[in-house]
C-alpha cells in the first residue's frame, strides 16, 4: 500500500469528489429532468453504499497496516468521519424510495380528496430528504477537501497558480470628468455641514 501524504491527499479528494459527484445526482422535484424516480433513487442509494464499503475499506486498510506514517491518524480520522454523513444521505434517500412507492400505489386514488393530502405530505417529505441528503453529501465532501490540505497541503507551485489565477485585475484609472463627478457629491456634503 502506498502511503505517503501525497497519495492518502490524493485518495481524500477523490473520495470528496466522488460525493460531489453524488449531490449532482441528486433529483429535483419538479425539474423535468431530474425529478425524482424509483430507479434512479434506488441506484443511488446503492452507490452510497458501495461509497460507504469503500470507506471502510479506506479505515481497515491503514489501520492493519504495520508501518504507519505519521498522518495517517489523521486519514483514518477523515475517512471514518464521512462514514455518517455517507450513511445520513443513504437514509435520506431511502425515505425519498419509500415516498415515491407511496405515490405509485396511490396514483390512482389522487382525486380524492384525503388521498390528494396524503400524496401531498409525501410530496414534502421527499423533498425535505432531497434536502438533508444534499446537505449530508456536500458535509461529507467538505470535511474530506479539507483534511486533504492537512494532510497534504497544496505545493507551493499550486498555491502559485492559484493566487495569480483569482487576483482580479487592476481596476483602470478613472478618467478625468470620471473623477470630477465622484469628487462633487463630497464637495456638497463637505459644503453642507
Amino acid at each position: 500500500m502506498n502511503n505517503t501524504p501525497i497519495s492518502d491527499a490524493l485518495a481524500m479528494r477523490a473520495t470528496a469528489s466522488a460525493f460531489d459527484a453524488q449531490r449532482g445526482k441528486l433529483p429535483i422535484p419538479g425539474d423535468p429532468h431530474r425529478s425524482p424516480d424509483s430507479v434512479a433513487v434506488a441506484r443511488q442509494i446503492s452507490e452510497l453504499g458501495k461509497m460507504i464499503t469503500d470507506l471502510g475499506d479506506e479505515v481497515l486498510f491503514r489501520a492493519a497496516h504495520q508501518d504507519r506514517e505519521a498522518h495517517t491518524a489523521r486519514v483514518i480520522t477523515s475517512f471514518a468521519a464521512a462514514v455518517a454523513p455517507a450513511g445520513e444521505a443513504a437514509s435520506a434517500l431511502g425515505a425519498v424510495a419509500h415516498q415515491l412507492s407511496f405515490l405509485d400505489q396511490t396514483e390512482h386514488l389522487r382525486d380524492q380528496p384525503d388521498a390528494r393530502d396524503a400524496r401531498e405530505a409525501a410530496a414534502r417529505v421527499m423533498e425535505d430528504a432531497l434536502g438533508m441528503a444534499d446537505t449530508a453529501l456536500r458535509e461529507a465532501a467538505d470535511s474530506l477537501h479539507a483534511a486533504s490540505v492537512t494532510v497534504s497541503p497544496p505545493s507551493v507551485w499550486l498555491q502559485a497558480a492559484r493566487s495569480r489565477s483569482t487576483n482580479a485585475a487592476p481596476a483602470p484609472a478613472p478618467s478625468p470628468a470620471d473623477a470630477s463627478a465622484a469628487a462633487a457629491p463630497l464637495d456638497r456634503i463637505a459644503r453642507s455641514r
